[in-house]
């Protein structure tokens, strides 16, 4: 199955297919952001990369790997799979029972009126990894797909780095009321360098772990299935919260803003 990333996903998340109550994902563009046209691609990036603010305009892990319905999409089509197939050792049914799983997702996404790309998107991916399973003959296949998908993310990723747009920078600056002004700010660009390091390590993490798994065929299969479940959604929620801390601004900033704005 597909996993869910700084869109996505995991290795297959996309950017703006989440809806829920509370504040807007992303805060609103800063005057710069208006006048520059990078500034505002960056902001519209920002606003559709599906990340949440909590009330205190903390970042909301949860909602931004689509709560627990989002989880769910990501993770019961890959388990349906798996269990089915340990079960009936029939491929053709276990991808049948993996579709069908996804499609439910988006029946009772129509059920409770909310927005269908999340779910169309996994049932794409989940439709495409059981086509190229069914191909092959081989079930260790169904799991192929989210490895080319990681893999374009952490180059995406890596380029931002390259040409100082780190991508934790353009999503949690907006949320931070920072607009693209941290790029003025050297230490904020490498803390915001590192906080997409971090996102990466944890994409990297995934493909190290999981590639040897598929090369053993058959005999890597529960293994592969098991670590593909557990380094999806989980693992991402928690590499997008460690880089948010990493990234905070430092304390003394934090003061010397406040002082400034009493005495102004």
């Amino acid at each position: 199955m597909t996993e869910q990333q700084p869109e996505q996903s995991s290795e297959s998340a996309g950017p703006g297919r989440r809806q829920g109550t509370g504040p807007s994902p992303a805060a609103a563009p800063s005057p710069a952001a208006a006048q520059s046209p990078v500034a505002g691609l960056a902001a519209e990036y920002a606003a559709k990369a599906g990340l949440h603010r909590t009330h205190d305009g903390r970042v909301d892990v949860l909602r931004s790997a689509g709560g627990v319905q989002g989880i769910a999409e990501s993770i019961v089509p890959g388990l349906v799979f798996l269990v089915a197939f340990t079960v009936t050792r029939e491929l053709t049914l276990s991808l049948v029972a993996a579709l069908a799983s996804a499609a439910a997702f988006t029946i009772a996404r129509l059920a409770q009126r909310r927005p269908l790309t999340q779910a169309l998107a996994g049932v794409v991916g989940v439709g495409i990894s059981a086509w190229l399973a069914n191909t092959t003959g081989k079930a260790e296949d169904f799991y192929l797909p989210g490895f080319f998908t990681n893999a374009a993310y952490i180059l995406a990723m890596v380029v931002s780095i390259i040409v100082k747009w780190p991508v934790a920078g353009l999503l949690f600056g907006f949320i931070r009321n920072e607009g693209v002004e941290w790029r003025k700010d050297p230490d904020r660009v490498k803390a915001y360098r590192l906080g997409t390091w971090i996102i990466v390590a944890v994409l990297a993490l995934r493909l190290v772990v999981q590639v040897p798994l598929y090369l053993m065929g058959a005999d890597g299969l529960a293994a592969l299935a098991t670590t593909r479940l557990i380094m999806g959604a989980p693992l991402y929620i928690l590499g997008v919260w460690v880089a948010w801390l990493v990234t905070r601004p430092a304390p003394a900033e934090t003061e010397d803003q406040t002082s400034a704005g009493h005495g102004a």
